[in-house]
Order: C-alpha cells, then sequence, then structure tokens
C-alpha cells in the first residue's frame, strides 16, 4: 500500500513537470511570453537543470520584456482612459520576472542580470494615482449614487498607488458616504414571546454601501437624508397542543430450545416465539409569523411588505410490548418499555425564532445585496 503511494505521488509530480513544461512551451507560441517565462522560471526554481524550461526561458525572457516595455509607452504615449494605471501593470509584470528569476538559481544561470523597472514604476504610479482621483473628483460632481460608488473606487486605487495622494483618503470615506443608503430600523414593538428582531436586522451585511441606524443613531449623526425604513412585525406564535398517534405490529421468529440426534447427527431444535408491540407517537407543532416591510423613507412607498412563517414539529415515540421480545427485530425492540415523552419547555419557541432570524437574515441580504 505505502509502495503504491509513493508511485502515486511520483507520477503526479512527472505529470505536473510534463503540464509545466507543455504550458511554458505552449505560452511561449501564442504570444504569451510573460507567462511563458514565469512558468519556465518556476519550473527552474525546483530543477536548475531542466533542458526545455532553460530553452524556454533563454528564448522568451527578451521577447517578453520587449513586449511589456513596448505596451506601457503604447499606454502612455495614447489618449486612453486611465493609460497610465495600464501602464503600471506592464512595468509591474517586468518587476515580477525580475523577482522570480532572482530567486530561480536555474534561471538566473540563464539570466544573470533580469531587468527591473522600479524606478519606472514609482513614477507612473504617481501619475495613476493622479489620473484616478482627478476622474474620482469628476464622478462625484456628477452627484449620483452610482456615481459616488464609482467614485469611491477611484480612490481607493488612487490611495494605493500611492498612499496618502493628496486628500484620496477623505475623498473615499466622503465617496462612501454619499453612496451609502442609509436604513433606520424601527423597534420592534412588544409581543407575547417578547421576540426582538433588531440585532438580526443590525447583524446582516449585504453590502458595503448599505447602513443600518437606529433612529436615535441617525439622529446623533445628524442625518440630513434617509432612504428607506425598516420594520419588523411580530404577527405572532401558536403552538398546537399535543397529538398521539398509535401503531399495533405482531412479530413472529423462531429460536433454537435444544437439539436432537439423528442418524447420529445433532439437528437443533427451534421453537416459534410471537410478540406483540404497540408503538406511540407524540407530535406538537408550531407557527411563528412576522411581517418585514421597507418602505422608501421619502414617498412613503412600499418597496417590500411581506410575510415571514416558519413552521416547526417536535415528535418522539415510545412502545409497549408483550409476548417473548426476542421476536422483535433489536433496532425496534429498543423502545420497548420506554416511557411517553414530554417536550422540554420552550423547545419549539426557541426552535422557531431561530429560523425567523434566519430568514429574515436571509431576505434582508437578498434585497440589498443589489445596492
Amino acid at each position: 500500500m505505502k509502495r503504491t503511494l509513493i508511485i502515486i505521488l511520483l507520477l503526479a509530480g512527472l505529470m505536473a513537470i510534463i503540464q509545466s513544461c507543455t504550458s511554458g512551451k505552449n505560452a511561449l507560441k501564442q504570444g504569451d511570453y510573460y507567462q511563458a517565462v514565469s512558468l519556465a522560471a518556476n519550473r527552474l526554481r525546483q530543477n536548475p537543470d531542466h533542458k526545455k524550461s532553460r530553452e524556454v526561458l533563454k528564448a522568451g525572457y527578451q521577447l517578453a520584456i520587449d513586449y511589456l516595455e513596448q505596451s506601457a509607452r503604447n499606454q502612455i504615449t495614447s489618449n486612453a482612459n486611465f493609460k497610465w494605471k495600464n501602464a503600471v501593470q506592464s512595468y509591474e509584470q517586468i518587476n515580477s520576472l525580475y523577482e522570480q528569476i532572482r530567486t530561480s538559481p536555474g534561471a538566473l544561470k540563464i539570466i544573470p542580470n533580469p531587468v527591473n523597472k522600479y524606478k519606472e514604476l514609482n513614477e507612473v504610479k504617481g501619475k495613476a494615482a493622479e489620473e484616478s482621483y482627478e476622474a474620482g473628483i469628476q464622478a462625484m460632481l456628477k452627484n449620483t449614487r452610482d456615481d459616488a460608488k464609482r467614485a469611491y473606487f477611484l480612490f481607493t486605487d488612487a490611495n494605493a498607488l500611492s498612499p496618502g495622494y493628496r486628500e484620496s483618503i477623505e475623498m473615499m470615506e466622503q465617496a462612501k458616504f454619499n453612496a451609502t443608503i442609509k436604513v433606520v430600523v424601527e423597534p420592534t414593538f412588544s409581543n407575547y414571546q417578547n421576540w426582538n428582531f433588531e440585532p438580526v436586522v443590525f447583524g446582516v451585511n449585504p453590502s458595503q454601501f448599505v447602513k443600518f441606524y437606529t433612529p436615535r443613531e441617525a439622529e446623533d449623526a445628524g442625518l440630513t437624508r434617509v432612504d428607506h425604513i425598516v420594520k419588523v412585525s411580530v404577527n405572532g406564535y401558536n403552538e398546537n397542543r399535543p397529538s398521539t398517534s398509535n401503531r399495533t405490529d405482531n412479530f413472529t421468529d423462531s429460536v433454537k430450545v435444544s437439539e436432537k440426534t439423528v442418524n447420529n447427527q445433532k439437528i437443533p431444535v427451534y421453537e416459534k416465539i410471537t410478540a406483540k408491540m404497540i408503538t406511540y407517537e407524540k407530535v406538537i407543532t408550531s407557527r411563528g409569523s412576522i411581517t418585514l416591510y421597507i418602505r422608501d423613507a421619502n414617498s412613503g412607498a412600499d418597496l417590500r411588505n411581506s410575510d415571514i412563517v416558519t413552521e416547526e414539529r417536535w415528535s418522539d415515540r415510545w412502545a409497549t410490548c408483550s409476548g417473548d421480545l426476542r421476536a422483535i427485530p433489536e433496532a425496534t425492540r429498543k423502545l420497548c418499555g420506554t416511557r411517553e415523552p414530554n417536550m422540554n419547555r420552550d423547545f419549539l419557541v426557541t426552535r422557531t425564532k431561530r429560523e425567523l432570524d434566519n430568514k429574515l437574515a436571509n431576505a434582508l441580504s437578498a434585497f440589498y445585496s443589489g445596492y
């Protein structure tokens, strides 16, 4: 078994090597020089003398550098949107190959002086940050929620390209605030079960551009605009009285009781046995219902007004048995002599509330996930 496992692992390793070599050669043939060089450098890190990877690296490295440098220059001289950000990607790929070769002794033998573009990268990153920042400002000026979302990501890019660039962090926060749907959650009215669904609502995180407030939090934040009002109303909880049903089963079997000798051979003697089993089942069901209201805070129009319902069930069994219990299958026999069970207090209440919590959370997530 151990030997078989070793053979399987060796074959898997061999297949990975073959796949790596094939992928590298194919990438080179298809003009994906970056991928070809990256695969070859990685293979030579594992096997410094791998012939095909050495050939791919030797043939493809300069092609990759020339291609990426030309791509960066073409972007910079173009009138394309976000040309500096695209140039950043090309220089980052050149630097990635530089680091891959430096950490691969086998690759370093083939390319002893890999090229890096760290100086150029720093320069284009600064221009790319400016490019994203200015695009973010223009998006903010359009004063729509969708444009505020776009501005947020543009300011995020600017800050990632050049940490702390101008007021990118402050503008990022402002753009996110403008893009965020502000939802005030009205408190749940008191109810017989003392159910409170506010923790469920505030525990939902469907989108980074949706924020739930209590009325007090909205007031303290000085919100000049509220978009939605959410309210959960408890319709009620009902638990039925226990219902009991029963079923009677008769079992027949035979058991060995002795032996007799016939023609000098011992033959077992069997006796027929019977048993009767009455199985009882007690069932209690429950039903809980709430209504989720979501309305537009400005127009008052209902955005959602629907009931959320769950039905739960508790059941247990016991049995009375008579006759020879050996006739009853062992898996069933364990019920014999058990007492009538009673449901733990609040079992269904707790289970119903938990399921309503889950369904409410799913409903809110589904509604706000598109925001």
